[in-house]
């Protein structure tokens, strides 16, 4: 590099470092509480080894040798899992004279009650893919479930992320359900609380806000929005119930947004796709947009077409 090119370089270095100290906000220097975000993913991905045995392994698991492996899985997640745990807590800390001991012991204490939660991840997770397999006639077998669907992709890591939330543990939650985000497009919120037998068909443009609540056996649909009806209120809206409540046994078609903390779908609802709702629905009740009119141009005439729920009817010919 030459003196022209050198002196340029260092003039756009000045600059950069101009930048970081007038946005402080997008800049972490002088850190020692760095997230390690692949490690986080990592986490996430033996985790779900430990959940789903066998399937996602990367060598063969053995009846006589499962055990161990299992064994050697957990302790690795206790190791990794304890050390990002402490770095969040010391994160979201680090303008406050916490002692070191303090989050360190907060952090064994979180992963140990975590890790014992997990038996009862696979229960739920199981109920999971149940739903899906029961509510899918395109799934060949469960197996196909496990290893192929988008839609317990994204259930399986927001279960484990909620638990995490619901512990208390900062960042690393909303670090996983982003990365099944990213996946999957499917974004689901890892403070929203999902009941037994959750099945996501198709899944992609999915969105679950923070404080929905969602009942057993509910469905949905591709590019349906749990979401809130404004949020102009920016952090002043902090822990305020913004996003709906859906009971047990509903089912929401696609494209339908269901907007509202104050929102509830009653039990064994049926949204209708495309509906737009910000009040609450009876429950058993049908909820659907008026029947779209298809129009068909040809030489000398105009035929319509009502689009009703089972094909068209309603032809209209017209000179």
């Amino acid at each position: 590099m030459d003196r022209s090119q050198s002196a340029k370089m260092d003039g756009l270095v000045s600059e950069m470092l101009k930048s970081y100290e007038e946005h402080s906000i997008t800049s972490n220097i002088d850190s020692g509480k760095q997230l390690n975000r692949e490690m986080i993913i990592r986490i996430c991905d033996m985790v779900r080894q430990v959940l789903f045995p066998g399937y996602f392994d990367y060598k063969r698991l053995k009846s006589g040798t499962v055990k161990y492996h299992v064994g050697e899985l957990l302790e690795n997640i206790s190791y990794e899992l304890t050390k990002q745990v402490k770095k969040a807590l010391d994160y979201v800390e680090k303008e406050k004279d916490v002692p070191e001991d303090r989050n360190r012991a907060r952090a064994e204490q979180i992963v140990e009650t975590f890790l014992h939660r997990l038996p009862w991840l696979r229960d739920m997770l199981a109920k999971d893919v149940q739903a899906a397999y029961d509510g899918d006639p395109a799934a060949y077998n469960t197996d196909e479930v496990i290893f192929s669907y988008p839609g317990l992709y994204a259930i399986s890591v927001n279960r484990i992320a909620h638990e995490l939330h619901t512990l208390g543990v900062p960042m690393i939650p909303r670090i996983m359900t982003e990365h099944a985000h990213n996946l999957t497009g499917i974004d689901i919120h890892p403070g929203a609380v999902i009941g037994e037998y959750f099945f996501i068909d198709h899944g992609t443009g999915v969105v679950v806000g923070e404080t929905t609540v969602i009942g057993k056996n509910v469905k949905i649909y591709q590019g349906v929005t749990l979401g809130a009806l404004s949020t102009r209120g920016g952090q002043s809206l902090r822990n305020v119930k913004r996003h709906p409540t859906l009971k047990d046994n509903v089912t929401v078609y696609s494209g339908a947004s269901i907007l509202g903390g104050d929102t509830v779908i009653g039990e064994g609802a049926v949204i209708g796709s495309n509906a737009f709702i910000t009040s609450s629905v009876p429950d058993q009740t049908r909820v659907s947009i008026k029947n779209p009119e298809l129009q068909f141009k040809a030489r000398g005439s105009v035929r319509t077409q009502e689009l009703g729920q089972e094909g068209f009817f309603n032809r209209k010919e017209q000179d």
